[in-house]
């Protein structure tokens, strides 16, 4: 089967090709047999021929985007969303670092991507040349792999090197970023021009050039008590969770985007339950099942530090940000009980649970607009299998506390570092992947601060324009701090923390081509929700009265759990 080129370009026996054009067919080619359907790409004149082979590829859509951060992100939310790896392409120099907080990023949360920095040939570092740096293992650690690709040069052999390659590489980044450094020379305008040397072709029958078959992990049988806990986390195998927990008769304690909190074991209000000392000491567990790696409260994080907590983690460098993993396997079958199941311990969590439940609603329902009520109604009406991102800092935590089990919905967040990096972005390239795979309606939960961290994420350009459907709760500045302790305290905190920014949401929406409305009744969300297209929905609140409300929250869902002890 014969590559695809970019116009004008041809790859036969005897016929004229540069090598940066011959390199950059053959890398597209291969991407595309290795499984990757969409690359994103940033505008430069090193990267060119990358760009333009992937453009000429029938089989992979290109997102262009002028920000390379916001490109990344995208990568990612693309990666994400569909599950497979994600190409992003950029010039060299600055452009190549500013993807630095996406491999980040994808580093921490595993998430599937492959990174082509274009770079200057090698004789020209260290020199002065313009837009030269070394980008040799730019991103240190952070990379699965480091490949640095030759320039490529007119003779044979070149083929075989530049598939094998991108087969190597696709094949590591199934377990987190990839970086390529691909040197290419300017091409030569003078001289005679030479026929290629070999053929272009990959495998025949369209299929990589290297099959890269992940290892099954082995399933392995616990051994545990009747009375435990199963807690899922960010990469959770939600299923196994879920399913693990209704075999063991365990309550089910599951993060919103680790997608396992659905079920009949599933929990909302574990937080409560372990930040009350009596709840916490009289349902002390013999046995803790941890699925991915938790990290939203302090309170799940601190559960019980003294009680065998087994980590379910396929890959050798598991997860384990508590360091009170007794044992790590990579996946569960089943739990074989010491004793018989005991129906008491799931039935006096979930009482616990409704109680606090009902204390949260009373509150939200009496309390008009709130960030929490927006969270909590958020998630229960994105209709079934829609797609809900949810960006860092307040909007996570709030969906934690706030929203109830359900099955038919994806959560996705950035939690490898949890910055509000790239939330626009990633969430515009779930949506389009979600959609791509027949998936429903997409949202996105951001708060101003992301939203406006990257609006460049925005600018759609000619590409795909989402489904999606972005509900932005503005307080006017960094609303989390002021649930800090020093809150208000000291001088500064409101220029240095809560930094108002004073911008019209409006006016951003209009200049990024995107509808824009503005809901001030709890009444508006279902209407504005329901509206198709790429769509801004504003929610106007205020950081102190925000906080007022947590506090009453806290106090009144305390109150309620005392009075059922």
């Amino acid at each position: 089967m014969s590559v695809t080129t970019a116009p004008s370009r041809s790859t036969a026996d005897g016929l004229t090709l540069d090598p940066a054009t011959a390199l950059a067919t053959v890398l597209a080619d291969e991407l595309s047999r290795c499984g990757v359907t969409d690359a994103v790409v940033s505008p430069g004149s090193r990267s060119a021929p990358l760009a333009r082979a992937l453009w000429a590829h029938p089989r992979i859509v290109v997102h262009v985007r002028v920000d390379e951060r916001s490109a990344g992100f995208l990568a990612i939310g693309l990666a994400r969303g569909s599950g497979r790896p994600a190409a992003v392409v950029c010039t060299s120099g600055t452009a190549a670092a500013n993807l630095h907080p996406a491999v980040l990023e994808a580093h921490h949360d595993r998430v599937p991507l492959i990174v082509l920095t274009a770079d200057r040939p090698p004789e020209l570092r260290g020199t002065g040349a313009n837009q030269t740096t070394d980008q040799t293992k730019l991103y240190g650690a952070s990379a699965r792999l480091f490949i640095e690709l030759g320039v490529p040069e007119r003779r044979p052999g070149q083929v075989r090197y530049w598939r094998s390659v991108v087969s190597r590489a696709v094949g590591a980044a199934r377990t987190g970023p990839v970086h390529v450094n691909v040197a290419l020379r300017e091409a030569r305008l003078d001289g005679t021009p030479a026929p290629w040397p070999e053929p272009l072709d990959g495998r025949a029958g369209g299929g990589a050039w290297t099959v890269v078959s992940p290892p099954a992990p082995p399933v392995t049988d616990l051994v545990v008590p009747p009375r435990g806990l199963v807690v899922a986390g960010a990469g959770a195998d939600a299923a196994g969770a879920v399913a693990f927990a209704e075999r063991a008769g365990w309550p089910l304690l599951a993060e919103p985007h680790s997608n396992a909190r659905h079920g009949p074991h599933a929990l909302t209000s574990y937080v409560e339950l372990l930040a009350h000392p009596a709840i916490r000491a009289e349902l002390a567990p013999e046995a803790i099942v941890t699925y991915g790696r938790p990290g939203l409260s302090r309170e799940l994080l601190g559960r019980y530090g003294d009680v065998p907590n087994t980590v379910v983690d396929p890959y050798p460098a598991w997860d384990d940000p508590t360091r009170d993993a007794a044992l790590v396997v990579p996946a569960l079958d089943r739990p074989l009980l010491t004793g018989p199941r005991d129906p008491a311990w799931l039935d006096r969590w979930q009482a616990l649970d409704r109680v606090a439940c009902a204390a949260m609603d009373g509150v939200l329902d009496a309390g008009g607009l709130t960030e929490p009520w927006v969270a909590r109604d958020v998630a229960a009406r994105v209709p079934d299998g829609g797609l809900l991102f949810v960006a860092a800092s307040m909007p996570i935590r709030d969906l934690e506390r706030t929203m109830r089990p359900r099955a038919g919905l994806t959560v996705l967040a950035n939690r490898g570092l949890a910055g509000i990096d790239g939330a626009v972005s990633t969430a515009i390239g779930a949506a389009l992947a979600h959609r791509e795979r027949g998936g429903g309606r997409a949202y996105g939960l951001l708060g101003d601060l992301s939203f406006l961290h990257d609006q460049n994420g925005l600018l759609l350009g000619s590409g795909p324009v989402p489904d999606l459907t972005l509900v932005v709760v503005n307080n006017d500045g960094g609303g989390i701090f002021s649930l800090l302790e020093p809150a208000g305290t000291e001088d500064g905190f409101e220029e240095l923390f809560g930094t108002p920014h004073g911008v019209d949401l409006a006016h951003v929406a209009a200049a990024a081509g995107w509808r824009y409305a503005r809901i001030d009744e709890p009444g508006d969300l279902p209407d504005q929700l329901a509206r198709p297209g790429a769509r801004i929905v504003e929610v106007r609140t205020a950081r102190e009265p925000n906080a007022v409300l947590h506090r009453r929250l806290r106090r009144d869902i305390a109150a309620a759990l005392n009075a059922a002890l």
